[in-house]
């Protein structure tokens, strides 16, 4: 893999944003039984996954009896285009007042969200109501799932380096519980139910250096072979979760190698790395992650504390997390990774200004 220049492009802040239900994990087995009807003999066998998944909370678009109807494409996404436009206003804006920049002074938007269809996408929707201008570039991503908050946020930085002092708006927003499946009995419904919320984060980011971090520039790698592992499908009425049961042990044994190419590409040696900092996709891939980059036990902490107050909010997670590690204290330098359907890993670098 050839080695690239690394960026300078500064992250003036960071924010995030949840929708206003909450959602505790024994109500929502609790529903789950209930919803899944007399169909409890897999479910007996699943319901473990709740108590074992390191979720205590989760925030969602609708009070709980909304899970208990029947609804279809057009309902689902009519749900996450009305909610999906409300945190990203509440997101991007807590963003653009905590870096001291109007919404009119940014140059190019940067929106990621793959459990909804958008078209116009969500930043055109809201364009008026925040105040960009009519010339901003925008730049919509969909399909990169739980890698989205790394990837995304690597296009973000690489479209910010393009000219001196140019502003990109960058925004995570994912509404998995719009897609729960409870008409289906199967084993990834069943996981989904017990692990993914709502939620959004935005970031400010400007050419040059400082700001709360610097972003050096990042990579990514995707294994052939593996579109089964996880993603959508496309079913009615509503998006199929695809959730592989073999992702603890694939993180484990292929992590580290991945991370070793990815770290290569950018010119950096392991030992520069000060703290990985991972997107928590559950309580079984954090500690996948711990034993392939050979990390303690416990050393992945921000990322068990998100995903017990959070749950699993796909692309945002690690941006929830990022934002523990800011508050706390960052290090020198961290990594930034997170894994999504392909199957693929995205890593990025940020250094301490």
């Amino acid at each position: 893999m050839p080695r690239k220049s690394r960026l300078s492009v500064a992250l003036l802040s960071l924010a995030t944003a949840v929708p206003p239900h909450i959602l505790v994990q024994e109500e929502a087995k609790a529903i789950a039984r209930a919803l899944f009807g007399g169909r409890t003999r897999l479910f007996d066998q699943m319901e473990p996954v709740f108590d074992n998944a390191g979720i205590a909370r989760r925030h969602i678009v609708k009070p709980t009896d909304w899970y208990h109807g029947d609804h279809g494409w057009k309902a689902r996404n009519q749900v996450y285009l009305e909610a999906a436009e409300t945190l990203y206003v509440d997101a991007a804006q807590k963003a653009l007042d905590r870096a001291g920049i109007a919404a009119a002074d940014v140059d190019c938007l940067v929106t990621v969200s793959t459990t909804g269809i958008a078209t116009p996408s969500l930043e055109a929707r809201v364009a008026g109501r925040i105040g960009f201008r009519d010339d901003a570039e925008r730049v919509p991503l969909f399909g990169l799932g739980c890698a989205g908050g790394v990837s995304g946020l690597a296009t973000a930085a690489r479209l910010a380096a393009t000219g001196q002092g140019r502003i990109v708006l960058f925004v995570a927003l994912e509404l998995c519980s719009t897609s729960i499946r409870l008409d289906k009995l199967s084993k990834a419904n069943i996981v989904a139910t017990a692990l993914f919320g709502d939620g959004a984060a935005a970031a400010v980011l400007r050419s040059g250096g400082g700001g709360l971090a610097t972003i050096e520039g990042g990579g990514e790698i995707l294994w052939p072979d593996t579109l089964g592992i996880m993603g959508w499908d496309v079913e009615d009425p509503g998006l199929g979760v695809i959730f592989d049961r073999a992702i603890p042990p694939f993180v484990e044994e292929n992590m580290a190698m991945a991370v070793e190419r990815i770290l290569d590409r950018l010119g950096l040696d392991r030992e520069e790395i000060d703290r990985f900092t991972c997107h928590p996709g559950g309580a079984k891939v954090i500690a996948a992650l711990e034993t392939s980059l050979a990390l303690p036990e416990g050393t992945l902490d921000h990322e068990r504390a998100v995903l017990r107050d959070f749950g699993n909010m796909s692309a945002p997670t690690v941006l929830f997390v990022l934002e523990r590690l800011l508050e706390a204290g960052m290090s020198e330098r961290t990594l930034l990774l997170a894994l999504g359907p392909g199957f693929t890993v995205a890593g990025l670098s940020l250094v301490r200004p």
